[in-house]
């Protein structure tokens, strides 16, 4: 994949054939990578469009980015429902397919992400990522705050468990 092409971000309401292809594609080649968005490789396909089709459900809003009409690219905002949590929402799988990588695709998709959250009234974004992964540069780099870590959180895809790090954003 090229990065000449503009890449654009928008909601997904409803997860057609085409789409449903192109997010299965993603996730099954990031957890090939290694991921850690909870699932260990191999991927099965029916694995992976089994998530997918049991994402839209209230509550959850769905990103996706896309490059010469494909989606390259994916985020999930997770508005907490309860009364007293109403001002907050968590960041899920923010994934961006192997081959768009390193190209800005996960900065939009977080910059979209915070333009959804305070469209939503949500003052307070949190989100998790496996320490050492890269994705902790891109969120520092975005102002996300580190809250702490906890070890042996997630096993890897050789096996061991691993630490992740949660961050939180506060917004304006």
């Amino acid at each position: 994949m090229h990065m000449s092409a503009a890449v654009t971000v928008r909601e997904v309401h409803n997860i057609d054939h085409v789409a449903l292809d192109q997010l299965a594609e993603i996730l099954i080649a990031v957890v090939a990578r290694g991921a850690s968005v909870g699932f260990l490789p191999p991927l099965r396909r029916d694995e992976a469009d089994h998530y997918w089709r049991g994402v839209l459900k209230p509550g959850v809003i769905l990103l996706v980015a896309e490059r010469d009409g494909r989606i390259v690219g994916t985020a999930q905002l997770e508005l907490a429902m309860r009364a007293n949590s109403q001002h907050r929402a968590e960041v899920n799988k923010v994934l961006v397919h192997p081959d768009c990588q390193r190209q800005g695709i996960g900065r939009k998709l977080m910059t979209a992400i915070e333009e959804v959250a305070h469209r939503e009234r949500r003052t307070l974004l949190h989100l998790d990522t496996r320490e050492g992964d890269p994705s902790n540069d891109v969120y520092r780099a975005l102002g996300w705050v580190e809250a702490g870590r906890i070890p042996k959180w997630a096993r890897s895809a050789a096996g061991t468990l691993e630490a992740t790090v949660f961050y939180f954003k506060e917004l304006q």
